[in-house]
């Protein structure tokens, strides 16, 4: 390539007992499937943007902090040396 890296190809196949078959160099699927549309981007829509945004609302929106409970912690004293 003109700035001296190289590409690869998936070349080799393997099979695990818990996965199956798969190819290497595969990468992680999303969790989010987000289509942007040649009009999105001509006009500087950024819908991956929109959606993480709404995500993130949404998840602020239903957080709840949890403390632990103080009054079962345990007694860890420390050990009698000899």
């Amino acid at each position: 390539l003109v700035d001296v890296t190289l590409t690869t190809q998936p070349e080799f196949s393997f099979w695990f007992k818990d996965v199956g078959w798969k190819v290497e160099n595969h990468g992680t699927d999303p969790d989010f499937e987000v289509d942007i549309a040649p009009q999105d981007y001509h006009a500087g829509r950024d819908p991956q943007l929109d959606l993480a945004l709404q995500l993130v609302a949404q998840a602020v929106q239903n957080f709840r902090e949890t403390y632990p409970d103080l009054t079962t912690k345990p007694s860890l004293p420390l050990p009698n040396l000899p």
